[in-house]
């Protein structure tokens, strides 16, 4: 096993706090805000551009997470980076399409009622 990159203990800790805790509530409020916002097509750019970013910095936490426990690190060194990954990954990546298609949905029943109108 490799030195250490930090002090496990203080490691652990502040990633739970900040990874889990912080991200975890802004994910839910981002979620909450896309399933308010996409049906009234609202914040089509906020919305989708923070669940990319979010997704992104998922899988930049795994990939490091990974390289951490290629090296040797120890388990409160790697693991809380690679649970942060693992989740922000799976459940930001796929609800992309999810949103996206609210918002593509709307778009058509706007060309949709807009048709009529001018019929």
């Amino acid at each position: 096993m490799s030195e250490p990159w930090f002090d496990v203990n203080t490691f652990g800790t502040m990633y739970g706090i900040i990874g889990g805790g912080v991200g975890g509530t802004l994910c839910g409020v981002l979620g909450a805000i896309g399933g308010v916002l996409a049906p009234r097509g609202k914040g089509r750019r906020f919305v989708l551009g923070s669940m990319a970013l979010f997704a992104v910095a998922g899988a930049v936490q795994l990939i490091i997470g990974l390289i951490a426990l290629a090296s040797g690190q120890p388990y409160g060194i790697w693991y809380p980076m690679v649970l942060c990954g693992v989740i922000l990954v799976a459940v930001m990546g796929p609800l992309i399409p999810v949103i996206r298609s609210r918002y593509a949905q709307l778009d058509q029943r706007r060309i949709d009622a807009e048709a009529i109108r001018r019929s």
